[in-house]
């Protein structure tokens, strides 16, 4: 009846929807040991947690950290914000395997450094997050875009049959050594040619090892019901789970566009498997010359290779000073990555408050000036969309960052507050949790948050890293 840390009197919200309960939790190295009336307990260090909520670590499903948590190991635009489990390898780009040497091509170039470590395969890059781990738990899908820049000779048209044999043998190999799932990004030049079916061979043998299919859609903008339809079209012909990432409806043409397509989601979920995420903000952020500049508001660059003192102005007033047009502006900012204010506030909401919406951030932590999603998504979404202009419970929250991804992607052991799960934990402060990262001041630490553990062993505290890493790589349990 001893814990090694005893969190004492806390409003307990245990990730599962169920409505809060006060109490206490008992963890004994990495895992939850007891909770409820523990007043009979002694432990090494005891957490007055009176006026505080402790939930289980936020799960970020999509996230573009592959190099970073190498680079970056301390990884504070997680913890700072919650987060104790993230997924790597998103939107078709993974690390891992890749075996042609840079420079890489957008958007591969944009997550991996010109001085990356390269990793042939998967399994060599699993060795070296074990070995160095960083202070998160971390799983990676296997990217398609990636294995077309290894395999396929010209990007520009479709992988001939011995490139997709390739293709699927190093696929079936990265899986088999612990990839959780299969990303696409057919809205990305290296993948922008592959037709459906070169897809759908992939997500074949994604289906074969039980995981999922990923997917940046083919187009998020003007032809965003095709490109869901098309989603929809591999998973029934591969047989396998597809998961649409980050869900948006982008464009002034396309807002309110997502009555449309949830209706299509919501139909589709009676004769297959699909999910999908989201990001709580209206603006996104890809490489700059990725055509959405035409149809946002407003672009801030986040980053630019050749004028790095641009990141964080203002495109409009980038080319205003130098006398061309935003295309001009652009081709000149290149290679560089972009913020564009492209989606409709109505639209966040509403895909945001449908009911299989998991929370994601498409975090890309790389860049002086990168978007605040990096630092403030999971804050965001327990202030603004919990107490300020609510859209769920407090407990439905906490849910959809915990549980739901836990139990999407098949991280066992996670995403719950329950007597033999891991240990991974966030104590914060209902009535003041919310973002500090703003589209100006991008890499503020979150407001309200007063501890985070991962695995047993805490990682923030009061505002500061603690500088422990004791974040393990994570495989997908397969029923």
């Amino acid at each position: 009846m001893r814990a090694d840390i005893l969190f004492r009197d806390a409003e307990i919200i245990d990730g599962t929807g169920a409505p809060r309960r006060r109490g206490d939790v008992a963890i004994v190295d990495d895992r939850v040991v007891a909770t409820g009336d523990l007043s009979g307990w002694s432990a090494n260090r005891v957490e007055d947690c009176a006026g505080l909520a402790l939930a289980p670590g936020f799960i970020d499903p999509h996230t573009h950290h592959d190099e970073v948590v190498l680079a970056d190991p301390d990884m504070a635009c997680m913890v700072s914000q919650g987060v104790t489990t993230i997924i790597n390898g998103n939107c078709g780009f993974s690390i891992a395997p890749l075996t042609r040497p840079g420079p890489w091509p957008a958007p591969l170039g944009m997550i991996l450094g010109e001085d990356a470590p390269m990793f042939e395969s998967y399994g060599a890059y699993r060795a070296r997050l074990d070995a160095e781990p960083p202070a998160v738990n971390t799983a990676c899908l296997i990217g398609h875009g990636t294995l077309r820049i290894n395999e396929v000779a010209d990007l520009d048209r479709a992988a001939d049959a011995a490139e997709t044999r390739a293709m699927r043998t190093a696929l079936d190999r990265a899986l088999s050594e612990g990839g959780i799932g299969l990303s696409t990004g057919p809205f990305y030049p290296p993948a922008r040619a592959a037709p459906t079916a070169e897809l759908v061979a992939m997500a074949e043998i994604a289906q074969a090892h039980g995981k999922l299919y990923v997917t940046h859609m083919r187009d998020e903008g003007d032809r965003v019901i095709e490109a869901l339809q098309e989603t929809l079209q591999i998973g029934r012909e591969a047989c396998c789970g597809v998961h649409v990432s980050h869900h948006k409806c982008a464009g002034l043409a396309n807002h309110g566009l997502s009555e449309t397509t949830l209706r299509i989601i919501d139909e589709a979920r009676a004769r297959q498997d699909v999910g999908l995420d989201t990001t709580p903000w209206i603006a996104s952020s890809t490489m700059l010359n990725s055509g959405r500049h035409r149809q946002a508001t407003r672009v801030i660059v986040a980053e630019s290779k050749p004028y790095p003192d641009c990141a964080g102005r203002d495109l409009a007033d980038i080319a205003a000073e130098w006398g061309v047009d935003l295309d001009a502006a652009v081709e000149r900012l290149l290679p560089a990555t972009g913020i564009f204010f492209i989606m409709d506030e109505a639209d966040v909401q509403r895909i945001l408050a449908y009911e299989h919406t998991i929370v994601c951030s498409d975090g890309i932590a790389k860049g002086s000036h990168p978007h605040p999603r990096t630092w403030g998504t999971f804050p965001r979404v327990l202030g603004r969309y919990v107490r300020e202009h609510p859209l769920f419970t407090l407990e439905e929250a906490v849910r959809r960052m915990t549980s739901m991804p836990a139990d999407r992607f098949g991280l066992a052991g996670r995403g719950r507050i329950v007597e033999g799960g891991f240990a991974d934990l966030v104590l914060f402060d209902p009535a003041a949790i919310r973002e500090g990262a703003t589209y100006e001041t991008p890499t503020r630490p979150a407001e309200g948050i007063r501890s985070v553990l991962v695995n047993g062993r805490e990682v923030w505290r009061d505002g500061t890293g603690t500088g422990a890493r004791p974040g393990r790589t994570l495989d997908r349990a397969v029923a």
